[in-house]
């Protein structure tokens, strides 16, 4: 378009607002996003949390800017070695392994891999090094063979969250031990205790604390000065609060210009729960959706505020990927035979009525909104929907023209717009490395999954139908296709051919029965109990972390 990108604001949880964003080095960004621990597979707010900083990732590309993308692992932890003893298994093969099912998780959802995805069982050195200094400095203290930060002794503790150290109740956030000067006081250095990885240090054998990982791998990385810090917005406060603590007592010039948090994700209007059985692994749903629908899903919703998941809602984000990639397919089947004539046609193609304006505005929508602190539902419910719209209005129109040089007066239009709705799908991760056929084929495979039958049977249904029609047989031909469409396949009658789609499950309707005796018969039934049983085969039982992150 050749126009000025537009100035990007993001929402600073340190200052409260949004700021317009201004790299320490122009043209290059440094970023660290905290990541998961390793001890089981990873739920669905884990996948809020890493496909928002991934489109952050990739609209700072688009602008761009040459970005270092920092995303740790958590590999040794109490919670890794809890699950471990459960399951008999060494801690570090565990988590290894998790790890590597996280990093399908995220290829999958179309993540891109991070420039650095550092483990924290590779830099136990650099935390030593960096417990040492923050004890030099007067903000630790070592007791029986554990290091612990002094709050008392760093004056600005509290100031991203906000929250006062009288605030807190011992015991909430922070264990309860009475060897702590500061019940608020945490731990840096564990010693060891039998059974557990350990490494030698200057204080005795043990593991680092949970907190010190992320400013040790951050300064390894980065710097002690870098331009963003990720992660959910229940990382804030104790994590993120004792990062800024850590950093600073060890270097006082250490620096996060902008702290960026991701909302909660709540399951059926609750929050996620294992007390109430509301819980989603990725797996569990990708096993079912496409993840490219979990995906559209989670950008639905502004990346700061809570988003719902429900399975009515997946529904939706699975057939809106459908009609994207429907649309595209249509574009190739209709533009294939123009692209090269198009381009070289001797007579100047021009834009048909309103095709400028609607490329225009997609540009516009898409820089000017994705700038506003990343605010992604209006792009993909209001500016993506508009513009397939008007490229499926310009395929009709195709469709009508009998001369070649009718239709590559029309051409231009769809073959331009396609380019500019593939660059938008692209930045915000929607653009599969597969083939629109191969995508739409997914789709309809995960979509016979969850209505239990097979192509085969949905083709005999269509049989019958087809066969029910030709002998007059309406009643019978209409209630085969809403069998069908209740369980979530669409039957569309194209021409003299009948084909079938994916769609949002429709519900019966049911006969009518007068209002006293429908009260009287229907039975009470907990509202929003929509889970699926999902086929998932698990090594080891899940615990059911309720936040965005483990950390």
């Amino acid at each position: 378009m050749g126009k000025k990108k537009p100035e990007l604001q993001l929402y600073n949880s340190m200052a409260r607002e949004k700021q317009v964003f201004k790299p320490i080095v122009e043209g290059k960004v440094s970023m660290y996003v905290c990541g998961v621990t390793s001890y089981d597979f990873s739920h669905i707010g884990h996948a809020r949390a890493y496909v928002a900083f991934d489109v952050l990732y990739r609209y700072l590309r688009y602008l761009d800017y040459e970005v270092v993308y920092v995303r740790n692992f958590t590999d040794v932890d109490d919670k890794i070695i809890r699950r471990a003893n459960e399951v008999g298994e060494d801690p570090r093969a565990l988590s290894g392994r998790f790890c590597q099912e996280y990093l399908n998780d995220m290829a999958d959802l179309q993540c891109l891999i991070p420039t650095h995805q550092p483990r924290v069982t590779d830099h136990v050195d650099q935390i030593k090094d960096m417990i040492a200094k923050i004890i030099s400095n007067g903000c630790a203290y070592a007791v029986d063979g554990d290091v612990f930060f002094s709050v008392d002794n760093f004056p600005n503790y509290g100031k991203l969250s906000g929250r006062k150290l009288e605030d807190n109740r011992a015991g909430e956030q922070v264990a309860v031990d009475t060897r702590k000067r500061n019940p608020f006081d945490f731990a840096l250095w564990k010693s060891a205790k039998p059974g557990e990885p350990q490494w030698d240090s200057p204080w005795g054998p043990g593991r680092p604390g949970w907190h010190i990982e992320c400013s040790a791998m951050s300064a390894q990385y980065l710097t002690h000065k870098f331009d963003i810090h990720g992660g959910g917005e229940d990382l804030i406060f104790p994590h993120h609060e004792n990062e800024i603590a850590q950093s600073c007592a060890a270097c006082p010039e250490s620096n996060v210009n902008y702290w960026i948090h991701n909302g909660f994700i709540n399951a059926n209007g609750e929050k996620m729960s294992k007390s109430l059985g509301n819980y989603y692994t990725i797996r569990e749903v990708t096993e079912l959706y496409h993840p490219l629908a979990l995906r559209h899903f989670l950008l639905g919703t502004h990346y700061r505020s809570p988003v719902n998941f429900s399975i009515t809602q997946i529904e939706i984000s699975s057939e809106a990927v459908f009609y994207i990639y429907q649309t595209l397919q249509d574009c190739v089947d209709a533009l294939s035979a123009l692209r090269g004539e198009s381009e070289t046609n001797s007579k100047p193609a021009r834009y048909i009525n309103g095709g400028q304006e609607c490329i225009t505005k997609l540009h516009s929508d898409f820089e000017t909104r994705l700038a506003d602190d990343l605010h992604m539902p209006v792009i993909l419910n209001a500016a993506l929907p508009e513009a397939f719209r008007f490229i499926n209005v310009t395929l009709n129109m195709l469709k009508k023209k009998q001369q070649k040089q009718q239709q590559l007066s029309i051409a231009k239009t769809p073959i331009d717009l396609e380019k500019e709705i593939k660059q938008v799908l692209d930045v915000i991760g929607l653009l599969s490395n597969l083939t629109y056929a191969e995508v739409l084929q997914q789709l309809k495979d995960k979509a016979l999954r969850r209505a239990g039958v097979t192509e085969d049977d949905v083709l005999r249904s269509i049989e019958e139908r087809m066969l029910a029609r030709k002998n007059k047989e309406f009643s019978k031909g209409d209630q085969i296709r809403s069998d069908l469409a209740a369980k979530g396949i669409a039957l569309m009658d194209v021409g003299k051919e009948t084909i079938w789609r994916p769609c949002v499950p429709v519900q019966q309707e049911k006969p009518n029965v007068p209002a006293q005796q429908e009260k009287q018969e229907k039975p009470n039934v907990p509202a929003q109990q929509e889970k699926p049983v999902i086929p998932v085969e698990k090594e080891n039982p899940s615990p059911t972390p309720a936040e965005s992150s483990d950390k």
